[in-house]
């Protein structure tokens, strides 16, 4: 037997429909405030179809970005700015513009070397000397570029109508096409303001305000600069004083000296600390016999990524071996293994404690922000500045830019755990350090091992700019090969970082199967 339930709203007649469609006219009523009937009629004529239905919007059209920014359509009201201004400049600039005021500029620039070869040229034919004729070619060919570029200037400024009919023709098309979308933009607004009513509706005489007086500044800005280029300073360049860089650096470098002054203890510490470490991973990687390291790491490989890929691990260390590659690739492990085991030491802790309190990792988010987009020949001149040159340096230097990943991924994995997990384990009785060890950090792990990966990753990219700070390894073999543009050898010790990383990567992220 066949259902005949009808949708009450499918019947226009019906009491829900008739309700639907005076709630519906009430909203637009509140959304809209203006012209309320009009746009009940266009939002009914949109809402009619899932495709792009076409209405004319007269004040949008006239008003164009200052309609659509005043509703809050930004996303709509830039790019139609953009276009406007590029219209209205090309139109100022037909109109009203010196078109050929580059073509003078280089044609005053030319006089005055012409009005020296023509005091030249006539010294010479007083002198009687033997440069005449070269200096009379001089002076024809220079006055030729002049007529040629007074030509040009002439014209350049004949084009003026032209350039200005585009520009009309461009505005004309904007202000179609907004007219066009607009009541279309708006509806698509209005049905998220029904779901979100914190969406601004209406068109507050603030926001007009505003709106109409950001877009007249732009676009006045914008045609005085490029209509009449060079008449303002303003707008040409940004106004500032010399002075005030000079007194920045100044205050920089006092305080550079006096962080270096002051803190010569806690930078020793650490130095010796990083200097610990690194020693006895030198002396693991390095002077233990290249077997002993080969046969570990083979081992290692195979015990968390399996047997395959185990064999491309050793196929990989033989690469090393064979190219001469090996001690320095030993050294540069044990750079990137102090810079990664410190990272993680203080990371994983870091981001355990940020992660159940919102406000301290607000605060070391942009630090951690800054660390990772600053470029790294800028963070390296306050390390040399505190830890001068060599490989304390460079493992700091490694430290800033690549420990910053396993922070995030910690606190993320963290914050990822399932609260009814943590509600369950909380009523069976467990106590906060059952609750980390046994709960937490399980579950957090995945993303705990990716940071962790990252962070080597991210270290390991750091090998050839370390060795810009005195760093030995394979980064010096790449610098070199930079420095006198020897293309095999720096080929040859970039794969063998690759392989490095591929190591690392499996060993980190691997699981046998």
């Amino acid at each position: 037997m066949m259902d005949t339930t009808v949708n009450p709203l499918d019947d226009p007649n019906s009491e829900a429909a008739i309700a639907y469609a005076e709630e519906r006219c009430d909203n637009i009523r509140t959304f809209v405030r203006t012209n309320p009937d009009y746009y009940t009629a266009n939002f009914s004529k949109i809402g009619a179809s899932s495709r792009f239905t076409p209405t004319f919007n007269l004040m949008a059209g006239i008003f164009g970005p200052v309609w659509f920014g005043a509703r809050g359509l930004w996303s709509w009201a830039l790019p139609f700015l953009i276009i406007e201004v590029l219209a209205l400049v090309q139109i100022a600039r037909g109109l009203f513009g010196d078109l050929g005021a580059d073509a003078m500029a280089r044609i005053a620039s030319i006089e005055g070397t012409l009005e020296l070869r023509r005091q030249q040229l006539a010294a010479a034919i007083e002198s009687g000397s033997d440069r005449v004729d070269a200096f009379r070619r001089a002076v024809d060919g220079l006055e030729s570029n002049i007529d040629g570029m007074r030509d040009e200037a002439v014209a350049m400024a004949a084009q003026g109508p032209h350039i200005a009919l585009i520009g009309f023709v461009i505005l004309i098309l904007a202000k179609i096409a907004q007219a066009t979308v607009a009541n279309w933009a708006l509806e698509a607004r209005f049905s998220d303001w029904v779901s979100d009513r914190t969406i601004r509706s209406a068109m507050p005489l603030v926001h007009i305000i505003l709106s109409a007086t950001f877009m007249v500044l732009i676009v006045m800005a914008a045609m005085f600069h490029y209509s009449f280029p060079g008449r303002f300073d303003l707008l040409s360049s940004f106004p500032t004083n010399p002075d005030i860089r000079l007194s920045s650096i100044d205050w920089v470098e006092n305080f550079f000296n006096w962080a270096v002054l002051n803190g010569d203890t806690l930078f020793d510490a650490i130095t010796f600390v990083i200097r610990l470490l690194l020693d006895a991973l030198e002396i693991v990687f390095v002077s233990t016999p290249w077997i002993v390291i080969a046969a570990l790491i083979i081992l290692l490989t195979w015990l968390t990524a399996g047997v395959r890929m185990a064999i491309w691990s050793g196929a990989f260390l033989s690469y090393m071996g064979l190219l001469g590659f090996w001690e320095k690739a030993m050294t540069t492990l044990a750079l990137l293994g102090t810079a990664a085991c410190l990272s993680i030491l203080v990371g994983i802790p870091l981001g355990m404690f940020a992660a159940r309190r919102p406000r301290f990792y607000a605060v070391i988010q942009p630090i951690m922000d800054f660390m990772q987009t600053m470029p790294a020949f800028v963070f390296m001149i306050p390390v040399i500045a505190f830890f001068g040159t060599g490989k304390p340096a460079a493992v700091v230097t490694t430290m800033i830019f690549g420990g910053t990943p396993v922070v995030r991924l910690t606190v993320l994995g963290l914050r990822g755990v399932p609260a009814s997990v943590r509600e369950a384990a909380i009523s069976f009785g467990a106590n906060k350090w059952y609750l980390l060890t046994r709960v937490d950090l399980p579950l957090a792990s995945p993303s705990i091992r990716a940071g962790i990966n990252q962070t080597i990753m991210l270290s390991l990219a750091m090998v050839v700019v370390a060795s810009l700070i005195g760093a030995k390894g394979l980064g010096e073999d790449v610098l070199e090969a930079l420095q006198y543009a020897n293309v095999g050898q720096g080929i040859l010790a970039g794969f063998a970082i690759l392989f490095c990383a591929m190591i690392l990567d499996r060993i980190v992220q691997g699981k046998r199967k």
